[in-house]
């Protein structure tokens, strides 16, 4: 006890001289620096913190007292960079720091980040930018927070629900970072970059796993930290990078990738990232509307009250006159582009012409010379990855993404285009055929949902190029067939890459696609090439049009359309001209300019409605590989041609001396064309015309018409004809014998070389089904037919019953050819999909019943008959009809 009072004693004079020692080191009330205010003592808090000691954080250790290290203790043996935000890399460790002034503190500065390097099978590629974000640092005691801003809304300030403006919107905290020294008197504070860029802090690089895994696809492993490091460090005044090389690392993966993946367990992706100052050069941001297609970055008004209250910014260039108020006048800064280096030397006139054809189009909105072609000399001391510079690159990827690719950068607040780069592939120029080692798939609907492709990967690159590729093989097919020589091949090829190069700027400009611009002339005139030379082949280069390949017994025009159409030359004005300085009156001006909308020549429809899908898109006209204002016309013209192309090709293609390889290829791209145009005419069944014209615009139709009639009924009959029927695909034994892909040394493994044209043919038939059978398709027919669609849904089915399962009845019997034979059975079982017989049903009740009303027909019709040609002919009748009992069976049974 005694023992315990003692100890006590001593305890409470330790405390008795703590409180003595704190009191007199706290200032007397109303002394100077006494009392403070709560914000001031929390910033004067958050500077007094001391960094940790230990292992180079900034302390040392002398005796009982430690002394904070400075920056220039801790960059000692450090290389510094000033730019933006000051580097420094340590020479020994490779690690970098990065300061942070105070007065950026609060400041919005811009992240961009893109792909220097990486590989397709992640959907990875050189030049892929990654999109752009508004972030500020923040200091929080002896941290920086960087934090990525919301840029999705819109708040006006002279509205009292604006002091409400953070309300239930989450800003993100990307890092938060120890201040490794500082420098008060400076302002200055220093941390370890390494530690956010070195992970996946700033940008998420690895895709999150999909819901469900998909077997066989190429994965990345875990991020390495040992093995990610800075392959680069760069700094300008305006903006800082730093390129890294992110390392997965997967011990055991479970599928290899393709030949450019050296390792599958070790994949190095590198990605630069950049930190860019804000602009701030009086850009005035014009808004989006719906009749015009602007790429555009997203804003709700939350303190309107109208229907729409949209701010959504165009992206574009800030374009300013040197002579304001000048009708023309060249630009204070222009929009430079470089041809980089890597480009081949016979395509870099070419490019620089195409290039410049778009200065044609902004003189209609007020500048001359507003786009400027450079050259980059071997010697540069620059490269592509230096933002300040945007640059035309060539690559020759071992699997190449796309043909081209012309992506742009911008200020997230105002939609101010910063910089872009176009991306061109030397595959663009070859007879390769890409993903040729699947048969049945090589050459199908490379412009759309076919292709294999995610909606995330189409909606990151253009596709035109690949589009483009293949149309030139088949339109050097064509051009041989009718004997046209090297002189008209290099026609064909150049007028493709003015195409390419005007595509790609354009979407730099800031366009969208406008994938109803092929309807611009009608099915004679777009052969005429004194029509197409002063207006082009299409209204816009901005399509993904068919090459314009004239059919037999008609003079060939121009291929593409080589300069900016009536709609680009409208477009560029609306979004570039010089605006007025009062808003009434600017709206008005803008107004008048979107007013003509409704001409011919100017209309738009873009890809948003995902027309490349089943099922997507409503509107027939606004489709990719079509061509004219009478596509169905076209494509049956183009079915013709490949027909009568397919019948040449044994004739016209081996070269003595050479492998069969080339024949197949050309086989190929003709039945991919096939394919394309089958698709264009089975959007014109249920299809509605749609009209985005505002109220009381002069020229307006209704905003939803559904198809004529009689348009939907040729579309059906031309399928019937070319697609479903006993003559389509017109069969050449010997043609069959010779389509032999080159052996390479153990490419058949796991899959037998043989020509299976029959997985080709049923591919192209089942693409139309995926189209004519969507759930949207069926129900688009039903609903429209409230409001005019004359061709209803019982029409629909009985005609395409009959085209697919009728016309094989001969005097002896059945005659069921090969093709028809794996057709209907694939139409039989989407029958019974939609019929619910065997399940639930995703689709909507009048086409369950229909589809059941057409099984019982086709299950009668097929026991009245049982005469066929041949025992494989009975067999398929007695299957099919057997199929369907089951399945009515089923279904009586429950």
């Amino acid at each position: 006890m005694e023992a315990f009072s003692n100890r006590w004693a001593r305890w409470t004079g330790v405390m008795a001289l703590f409180c003595v020692v704190v009191m007199a080191a706290l200032p007397a009330a109303g002394e100077k620096g006494g009392k403070k205010e709560p914000a001031k003592a929390a910033a004067e808090a958050s500077s007094s913190e001391k960094s940790p000691k230990g292992g180079g954080k900034g302390k040392e250790e002398e005796g009982d007292e430690e002394k904070e290290k400075t920056i220039e203790e801790v960059v000692k043996d450090a290389r510094r960079l000033d730019g933006l935000f000051r580097l420094y890399e340590d020479e020994k460790t490779g690690k970098v720091y990065l300061v942070v002034r105070r007065k950026d503190l609060g400041k919005e500065f811009i992240y961009f980040r893109h792909i220097v390097d990486g590989v397709t099978d992640v959907g990875m590629f050189r030049g892929a930018f990654r999109g752009s974000d508004i972030f500020t640092i923040r200091k929080h005691f002896d941290r920086l927070e960087f934090v990525k801003e919301n840029t999705a809304f819109y708040f006006d300030k002279k509205n009292a629900i604006s002091r409400a403006a953070d309300a239930n919107i989450s800003d993100a905290i990307l890092a938060s970072q120890k201040i490794v020294a500082k420098d008060e008197a400076k302002g200055l504070y220093l941390i370890d970059a390494s530690a956010i860029f070195l992970t996946e802090a700033f940008h998420q690089v690895k895709a999150s796993p999909p819901s469900k895994p998909v077997s066989g696809r190429f994965k990345l492993g875990s991020l390495s930290k040992d093995k990610t490091k800075f392959a680069a460090v760069r700094n300008y005044p305006e903006n800082t990078a730093l390129t890294v090389d992110y390392v997965y690392d997967n011990p055991a993966p479970t599928a290899g990738g393709d030949d450019a993946v050296t390792d599958a367990r070790y994949v190095t992706i590198k990605v630069q990232h950049t930190l860019i100052r804000t602009p701030k050069d009086g850009y005035r941001p014009r808004f989006d509307d719906p009749r015009v297609g602007y790429f555009t970055k997203q804003v709700t008004d939350l303190t309107a009250t109208d229907s729409t209250p949209y701010r959504d910014v165009i992206t574009r260039w800030n374009l300013v006159k040197k002579n304001p108020g000048a009708e023309l006048s060249e630009p204070v800064e222009p929009i430079v582009f470089w041809i980089e280096n890597t480009t081949p030397k016979q395509f870099r006139e070419t490019i620089r012409e195409s290039a410049l054809l778009w200065n044609e189009a902004f003189e209609s909105a007020g500048f001359r010379n507003a786009v400027v072609i450079k050259e980059q000399p071997d010697d540069a001391d620059w490269d592509a990855g230096d933002i300040r510079y945007n640059v035309m690159r060539w690559t020759s990827s071992p699997d190449p993404p796309f043909g081209g690719y012309g992506p742009s950068f911008i200020d997230p607040r105002t939609g101010q285009i910063l910089g872009a780069d176009i991306m061109l592939e030397w595959v663009f120029v070859t007879n390769r055929v890409q993903y040729d080692g699947i048969f049945e798939k090589a050459g199908l609907s490379r412009f759309g949902e076919r292709s294999g492709e995610s909606k995330d990967a189409m909606m990151c690159s253009c596709h035109l190029g690949r589009g483009l590729q293949e149309g030139n093989i088949f339109g050097q097919q064509a051009l041989r067939a009718k004997g046209a020589g090297k002189e008209e091949v290099n026609r064909l090829m150049k007028e493709s890459l003015h195409y390419l190069v005007l595509h790609e700027i354009g979407h730099t400009l800031g366009l969208m696609h406008n994938m109803k611009a092929s309807q611009l002339h009608g099915l004679d005139a777009v052969h005429r090439r004194e029509v197409t030379e002063k207006m082009g082949v299409t209204g816009s280069v901005m399509d993904y049009p068919a090459l314009n390949v004239a059919p037999e017994g008609v003079k060939q025009g121009n291929y593409y359309t080589v300069s900016p159409g009536p709609y680009d030359h409208w477009a560029i004005e609306f979004g570039y001209s010089e605006a007025l300085p009062k808003a009434r009156a600017e709206r008005e001006r803008l107004e008048t300019i979107l007013s003509r909308s409704t001409e011919p020549a100017l209309t738009f429809g873009n890809d948003a409605d995902d027309m490349r899908s089943p099922g997507g898109g409503i509107d027939p006209r606004v489709m990719v590989g079509d061509m004219s204002s009478d596509a169905i016309g076209y494509a049956v013209a183009r079915f013709d041609l490949v027909n009568g192309l397919i019948g040449d090709l044994l004739e016209k293609h081996p070269a003595t001396g050479e492998s069969y390889h080339d024949l197949r290829n050309a086989y190929l791209i003709l039945t991919g064309q096939y394919d394309t145009q089958a698709g264009v005419v089975s959007r014109y069944i249920g299809g509605v015309y749609v009209d985005r014209a505002f109220v009381g615009q002069e020229g307006a139709t209704e905003p939803y018409r559904p198809v004529p009639l009689a348009e939907q009924k040729r579309a059906m009959e031309v399928l019937d004809e070319y697609v479903f029927g006993p003559k389509a695909f017109p069969v050449d034994g010997k043609l069959i014998r010779h389509l032999q892909q080159q052996r390479r040394g153990f490419e058949f493994f796991g899959r037998n070389e043989d020509p299976r044209v029959h997985e080709r043919v049923l591919e192209i038939q089942t693409g139309v089904l995926r189209q004519l059978l969507h759930s949207r398709t069926l129900e688009r027919i039903t609903d429209s037919e409230l409001y005019g669609n004359a061709y209803g849904l019982d029409q629909v089915f009985s005609d395409l019953t009959g085209a697919i399962m009728g016309n094989d009845v001969a005097k002896g019997g059945w005659e069921i050819s090969s093709f028809r034979r794996p057709l209907q059975r694939e139409y039989v079982e989407r029958l019974i999909d939609i019929s619910g017989l065997e399940g639930s049903s995703g689709f909507h009740a009048d086409a369950q019943a229909l589809a059941f009303l057409h099984l019982q027909e086709i299950h009668d019709v097929y026991g009245a008959n049982r005469v066929a040609e041949s025992d494989v002919v009975r067999a398929h009748v007695e299957q099919v009809r057997h199929r369907i009992g089951q399945a009515l069976e089923g279904k009586r049974g429950a």
